[in-house]
């Protein structure tokens, strides 16, 4: 059994597009809303906060629906396909709203684009367990973050070039047009997907890859799980708010820890993420192969185990020098061990005609995450002070561990191999 990499790759182009979006969301809105609209920072941290409250119900709703999908274009190629030209089309809308300065007219095609956002991302997710076999999910999610990061990479690059400002006599940075990064990134999601679209018949390449086509998973499609299948898939989804609780938990405040602790500014401290998350791309694939021979379940452990200990050395390290890259570095090892496996685990669970609604729960659950970590931090660090940041990571990190444990379903079966050189066998074709 061989996984086709080329396939994989293409289906990991809607990923991509979704990655370059929320790369450019998270760095240019804010600055459009501050600068632009003299927004307050309140403000714009709440709505920068709405994606993800939307993610919650809307990512588990618009999975189930693509479940249920049967057209030309397969059940998630037309949520993925229809999302992309409309949230294209948006940004350009939104572009030109932002040179007019009007505010109205950019809120409200800010919230429908997150709508559509939502509509696309949970389709173009379960697309690869789809049309890949089970025991390698794990090495076709590591192919498929590879290619998303990719994008997210390609994006910041567009940003470097297509973003320009001044700083005036009385020290205020005013923007240039923000019209080229707008264009840009909204004609990189569409060349992505739509290069995965005439590349790509999904409904052929479900019928080849034999996904959900034999006896037994058709008997059992619509059934409700096995309550031992329910609760491992509630202690994974638990699990994944709880580390996603830790992670994004540092990288809310991680500036702003550095700078108090270590008298850093923002554009040196940010050189420690830049070097986490190198390491998580180099060691996607990697890790995908590992886990194919030690189990889902064992490489999510260690994973977590590395950055449990990791961020314990932080909080103990007393100067921001060579060993706080390495530290670094293995936290972004450690971050792809999880979630190179934890998405597969998850989908393992349940019938191929739910793919989409669980690829949902996945999804609502790290959201969740992310709507809870900041304000929670935030409180304890304003009673606390900063030296609290990654202490609160280590207690949610080792939590995880904990709920892990209990998770027994979900794993792949190691393969057996002949030799250390069969674990790079792949389809190319």
């Amino acid at each position: 059994m061989k996984l086709n990499v080329r396939q994989t790759v293409l289906i990991g182009l809607p990923f991509a597009s979704i990655l370059a979006f929320w790369q450019f969301y998270d760095q240019v809105i804010p600055v459009i809303l501050e600068n632009r609209f003299g927004c307050s920072t309140l403000i714009t941290n709440v709505v920068m906060s709405i994606d993800n409250v939307l993610a919650v119900f809307m990512l588990p709703l618009f999975g189930t629906l693509s479940d249920k999908t049967s057209t030309r274009l397969g059940r998630r190629t037309p949520y993925i396909l229809f999302g992309t030209l409309a949230a294209a089309a948006l940004m350009i809308v939104m572009a030109a709203l932002t040179e007019s300065r009007s505010f109205v007219g950019f809120f409200i095609c800010l919230m429908i684009l997150l709508v559509t956002m939502s509509i696309y991302r949970s389709p173009a997710v379960a697309y690869m367990p789809d049309v890949t076999p089970k025991p390698l999910r794990s090495k076709g999610n590591a192919v498929i973050n590879l290619v998303g990061y990719i994008g997210g990479i390609f994006s910041t690059i567009l940003m470097t070039f297509l973003i320009s400002s001044r700083t005036t006599d009385s020290g205020i940075i005013e923007y240039d047009s923000f019209i080229p990064i707008f264009t840009a990134v909204a004609l990189f999601m569409l060349v992505t997907v739509l290069a995965m679209v005439f590349t790509l018949n999904e409904n052929k390449v479900v019928r080849n890859s034999g996904v959900g086509n034999d006896a037994e998973e058709k008997a059992s499609a619509g059934e409700k799980l096995p309550k031992p299948v329910v609760k491992s898939l509630v202690f994974i989804l638990v699990s994944v708010f709880l580390w996603f609780t830790a992670y994004n938990g540092v990288t809310t405040s991680f500036s702003r820890y550095f700078e108090n602790r270590y008298g850093l500014d923002a554009g040196v401290s940010s050189l420690y993420l830049t070097v986490a998350t190198v390491a998580a791309i180099a060691s996607f694939v990697p890790l995908g192969i590992i886990s194919s021979r030690l189990g889902r379940k064992k490489t999510i452990l260690i994973g977590i185990t590395v950055m449990t200990v990791c961020y314990l050395a932080i909080f103990f390290l007393g100067s921001a020098g060579v060993l706080m890259y390495i530290v670094f570095a293995t936290v972004g090892i450690g971050w792809a061990a999880i979630n190179v496996n934890s998405f597969p685990m998850v989908v393992e669970m349940c019938h191929s005609s739910d793919v989409g609604k669980y690829t949902g729960y996945y999804y609502a659950f790290s959201m969740a995450a992310q709507i809870f970590t900041p304000i929670f931090s935030g409180i304890l660090i304003t009673k606390l002070g900063y030296t609290v940041l990654f202490p609160y990571a280590v207690i949610f990190s080792a939590l995880s561990f904990i709920t892990m444990i209990f998770v027994r379903h979900g794993d792949s079966k190691p393969e057996q191999k002949a030799s250390v050189l069969e674990h790079f066998d792949v389809d190319i074709d």
